[in-house]
């Protein structure tokens, strides 16, 4: 059986091929209503399918977006990678998606393997963007968003959350329940101090905590993200003789990890040891007791993300469209931080 091909849909169809692929495309141009059905019914009635790949080389793209993420296996890029997707869905794209594990050779591996794979365009969740990185972005003229960090090492389109006020919102929030002091867990020494949201969750906690007029000395604890690494330091923290009233956790998997470091010590939380996280994973309603966090739009941050990088206005010299997308953080309060 022969092959079906453009010309029979438009045959059909009554229309030109332009016009066929403008239907199949969504674009450039619009097309009218009746003539949509006719096109959509022909393509329906031979079983057309479009050829990807010969698409994908007539126009230089394919109907891929790539994400790079640090570790999917955190609920947190795991909850954001599948808002992406559902975006990405929404504009008939689908996602390829690659872990970096924090390591800057793996994030330049996967610019080069999905660039070279011609994806629409990319969203980098990156802690680290490096040199090398963003020459190769430049060396592609890569459609890219930076989500959830904005690194310095280029000037780039970005969609971020205000995690220094959400930060500063939840040590505000505890040290209004009248504890004494908010310790911190924050990165470790290797994090960047400028674009990592670590860095501006310790820079809001710093803050509130200044403008109470507590200090902030020896109240700054190092931790890896992992609800293990968080968990270890948290045995070491609260088993010493300085524990700490209340903690503010610079992701809610390090809160996860202290949160049962003080169970396994036999620390009442909140009743001896307030928590609270940041990011509100799914899992954070249903710690025992439920863990106050900041929440941002996740859904609206990944619809957002998906527009930008698809947005060909963006790119444009001189534009005048937003770069930079800030999305307000809010708390979310449960128990752990001794409300009711």
């Amino acid at each position: 059986m022969a092959k079906v091909t453009r010309d029979d849909v438009a045959r059909l169809a009554g229309t030109s091929t332009a016009v066929v692929s403008y239907v199949i495309n969504n674009g450039p141009r619009p097309v009218a209503p009746a003539t949509r059905e006719r096109v959509l019914a022909a393509i329906k009635e031979l079983g057309y399918r479009p050829d990807r790949v010969a698409q994908a080389m007539a126009s230089r793209r394919t109907d891929l977006i790539g994400l790079i993420v640090p570790d999917a296996r955190q609920p947190f890029f795991g909850e954001m990678a599948h808002a992406v997707e559902q975006a990405a869905s929404e504009r008939g794209k689908m996602v390829l998606v690659g872990n970096s594990d924090y390591v800057g050779e793996r994030e330049v591996h996967y610019l080069r393997a999905f660039l070279g794979m011609r994806v629409s365009g990319l969203i980098l969740v990156s802690t680290s963007l490096n040199d090398l990185a963003a020459a190769e972005i430049e060396a592609w003229d890569a459609r890219v968003v930076l989500m959830h960090a904005r690194p310095e090492a280029i000037d780039d389109v970005a969609v971020v959350t205000d995690d220094i006020g959400g930060a500063h919102l939840a040590t505000r929030h505890l040290l209004e329940h009248g504890y004494e002091y908010v310790a911190c867990l924050g990165g470790v020494a290797e994090t960047p101090t400028v674009g990592d949201p670590v860095s501006d969750h310790v820079e809001g906690w710093r803050r509130a905590m200044h403008e109470a007029g507590k200090s902030t000395e020896g109240r700054l604890f190092e931790a890896l993200y992992s609800r293990y690494d968080a968990y270890q330091v948290g045995l070491k923290l609260l088993a010493g003789p300085q524990r700490p009233p209340a903690i503010f956790c610079s992701t809610d998997d390090q809160a996860v990890g202290v949160m049962r470091a003080a169970r396994e010590l036999r620390i009442d939380v909140p009743g001896e040891l307030a928590v609270v996280g940041f990011d509100d994973i799914k899992e954070a309603a249903l710690t025992d007791p439920p863990m106050t966090t900041v929440a941002s739009d996740r859904s609206a941050m990944a619809r957002a993300a998906v527009d930008l990088v698809l947005d060909d206005g963006v790119r444009t010299v001189g534009s005048r469209r937003e770069r930079l997308k800030q999305f307000p953080s809010r708390l979310v309060v449960r128990r752990s931080c001794g409300c009711e």
